[in-house]
This record gives C-alpha cells, sequence and structure tokens, in this order.
C-alpha cells in the first residue's frame, strides 16, 4: 500500500485521529477526509480563495494594459517594454495575495481545528480539556465561549459526583439503622416497644425529607415549580415555625429572639415560606454554639403593589470566609465543617425567586452571619 508524499511523513498532528496510523497511507488519508467534512471545506475554501484572487488580478492587469494596447491587440511600436514591469507586479501582488490568504487562512483554521479535536473529547467525556485562546477575535471569542463551558461542565460534573456519594451517605444511616432495628426486633433481640419503634420513625422522617429536598429541587430547576399562594399571616407563620426548634434551641442553651411586626395578611405559599424558614433555622442551630444567640426579624414596607416583606434570621457563629460567601447558594455545595448535602440554601433560594423575591447573606468571620430574603406581598 503506498504511502501518502513524504511531507505527510513527520510528526504525528494533533488533529489526525489517534486510531489511524501515521505516516498515513492514501486510504487513511481518504478516511479521514471522508469522516471530517472540516477538510474538505478548508480545502474548497483555500482553492476558491486562491481562484478568484487569481482572477481578479488578471481583470486588473487587462485593465492597466490595456490603456498600452490599440483597439486590433497590437502593441505600440514605441512602447513594447512597458508591459513586462505591469507584468512582473501582477505577479508579485498575485503571490502576496496567496500568501497572505494562507496566512490568514492558518491563522483561522489552526485554533478551529483545535476547537474540534477539543470538543471531541468533551463530547467523550473528558470535560478538562481547554483552547488556547488565539487566533481572529471571533475565534478567540469562540475559544473563550468554549472554555467557560467545558469549566462549567467540569465542575457540574463533579457536584455530581460528588451529590451521588452525598445522597448514598445520607441513605445509608437511617436505612442502617431501620434494617437493625427491624432485623433485632424479629430475631427477638429487641422488644418492640415504644423507644425502637420512635427510633424507626424518626429515621423515616429524615427518608422523607431527604426525598422531599431532592423533589422539590428537581421541580424548581425544571421550572414545574407550583406556588399555592392563599392569605397568610407572616408573623403567625414564623412563630409556628421557630416553635418547632425551641426543644433544640434549649438542648444547646441557644437563645431565640424574635423580632415580629404584625401586619396585614399577604398572598403567599404557606408551605414553602415554612419551609425557607427551616432550613434557615436548621442552619442557624447548627453554627450557632452553645450559650449563643438567633434573632429572627420581620419588617413590612411600602404600600399597595410596592409592599414588600423581609425576613432575617441572624446567629452569634463562627460566620463564613469571604472566598465562600458567593458561593452558600450554589446547589450541593458545602464547606468541609458542613453536614447534608449542601441542598438547604439552594432550595431556600428557589423558593424566594418563586415567590419574585431574592435573598442574600452577609457574614463576619468570628461574629456570625445574617440571612435575609425579601418578597413583595400583594
Amino acid at each position: 500500500m503506498r504511502q501518502h508524499p513524504h511531507f505527510f511523513r513527520g510528526e504525528r498532528p494533533r488533529w489526525w485521529p489517534e486510531n489511524e496510523e501515521w505516516p498515513p497511507t492514501r486510504e487513511a488519508w481518504r478516511r479521514v477526509g471522508r469522516r471530517n467534512p472540516f477538510f474538505r471545506r478548508m480545502g474548497c475554501f483555500f482553492f476558491g480563495f486562491a481562484f478568484l484572487a487569481f482572477m481578479g488580478l488578471l481583470g486588473i492587469l487587462r485593465l492597466i494594459l490595456s490603456f498600452f494596447f490599440n483597439v486590433e491587440g497590437t502593441a505600440p511600436i514605441d512602447r513594447p517594454g512597458i508591459i513586462f514591469p505591469f507584468a512582473f507586479l501582477a505577479f508579485i501582488l498575485l503571490v502576496f495575495a496567496v500568501g497572505w490568504g494562507a496566512r490568514s487562512l492558518r491563522r483561522m483554521f489552526t485554533p478551529l481545528d483545535e476547537l474540534f479535536n477539543a470538543s471531541e473529547r468533551v463530547a467523550n467525556g473528558d470535560y478538562s480539556v481547554r483552547v488556547q485562546e488565539k487566533g481572529p477575535p471571533e475565534v478567540h471569542a469562540l475559544t473563550r465561549s468554549f472554555n467557560a463551558m467545558a469549566e462549567r461542565l467540569q465542575v457540574s460534573d463533579q457536584q455530581r459526583r460528588n451529590m451521588l456519594a452525598d445522597i448514598s451517605h445520607e441513605l445509608r444511616t437511617p436505612i442502617t439503622v431501620i434494617q437493625g432495628n427491624v432485623e433485632g426486633m424479629l430475631d427477638g433481640v429487641y422488644p418492640a416497644d415504644e423507644a425502637r419503634l420512635t427510633s424507626i420513625i424518626e429515621e423515616t422522617q429524615i427518608l422523607s425529607r431527604l426525598v422531599e429536598d431532592l423533589r422539590t429541587l428537581a421541580l424548581a430547576e425544571s421550572g414545574a415549580l407550583r406556588l399555592k399562594r392563599e392569605p397568610t399571616n407572616m408573623a403567625g407563620l414564623i412563630r409556628d415555625a421557630v416553635s418547632g426548634f425551641e426543644m433544640q434551641a434549649k438542648e444547646k442553651d441557644i437563645r431565640l429572639d424574635l423580632g415580629l411586626a404584625d401586619g396585614e395578611e399577604a398572598e403567599v405559599d404557606p408551605q414553602r415560606i415554612r419551609e425557607i424558614l427551616t432550613n434557615l433555622l436548621s442552619n442557624a442551630l447548627r453554627y450557632t454554639p452553645r450559650g449563643g444567640e438567633i434573632t429572627v426579624r420581620l419588617t413590612e414596607a411600602g404600600l399597595g403593589d410596592e409592599r414588600k416583606v423581609t425576613i432575617s434570621i441572624a446567629d452569634s457563629g463562627p460566620g463564613i470566609e469571604p472566598e465562600i460567601l458567593p458561593h452558600v447558594f450554589d446547589r450541593f455545595y458545602k464547606s468541609s465543617d458542613s453536614g447534608g448535602m449542601g441542598l438547604g440554601l439552594s432550595i431556600a433560594k428557589y423558593l424566594v425567586e418563586a415567590h419574585d423575591g431574592k435573598i442574600w447573606a452577609e457574614s463576619n468571620v468570628g461574629k456570625g452571619t445574617n440571612i435575609t430574603f425579601s418578597f413583595p406581598v400583594s
């Protein structure tokens, strides 16, 4: 089988498929060309550009020479040598145009070739690939967008892996407790008393909340989350939500300070607002040290269509590092010392935005964290 001409016998280029031999045979070159229309388009574009440049220069040469020829097409006898300088100049211009066109095409197609190979690697699951940003401004912008896309895919893939590991861990613990207690009762090792059954119920509640969190996140991200708005007294709703944490706060000797402004009823989804408060209060209790304080504030501002409700929950915990603070509402994001799956604040953000509101966090290291959310209520 004949080898391709000698100028293809150097080092294997990066764009050449790894499953094809190098130096390439003519058959291998044809196979790659058939599989990859990019090379055919590049060749057609180059030869088309060269042909148009050549025809254009011929037209210019003909226009110039028409000034030195008579109608019958014979050269004037007194200026026969004037043709050769213009012909030489036209040849130089043609060489320059072809060379400049080839250089421009190479400058444009080299990064596109790298981008093509990188996109194949991304399609095969390698999200770590990056393309050097070079070439014309348009190609430069394209490679920058590709690198940003690959980086987001890499982060999402890592988050997905972490999520699967976290889900496995979060499910394993309650399932192990439930299975151990049930097997012990069936074998007669444990009595089927109230304490054992209560333990099983508590673990099933943990499983139920985990499944509900995942369901809420899936609904919010797909845009299928629906609110059941109804007139709700916000101050009463907050008092009810805080009362569910009084026992935990008492066990840790944490003071719960409420500052609630009683106002008119608001059109909200009380179940979703309670879920927001539950997530925020759980985080505050987790990070507030023994003997600390959690402050819950409710304020209302504006009238009519401009009326808004603002709720803030502040703790006296260790605070959040400045580099971590912008990411606290990202899904599956959690610090090294946090428990759970990192879904609580992300779900709270989705639910606040579903109420056309916004949520933000402020923190001073060593002094505590304050998370505030606000939304219109009319």
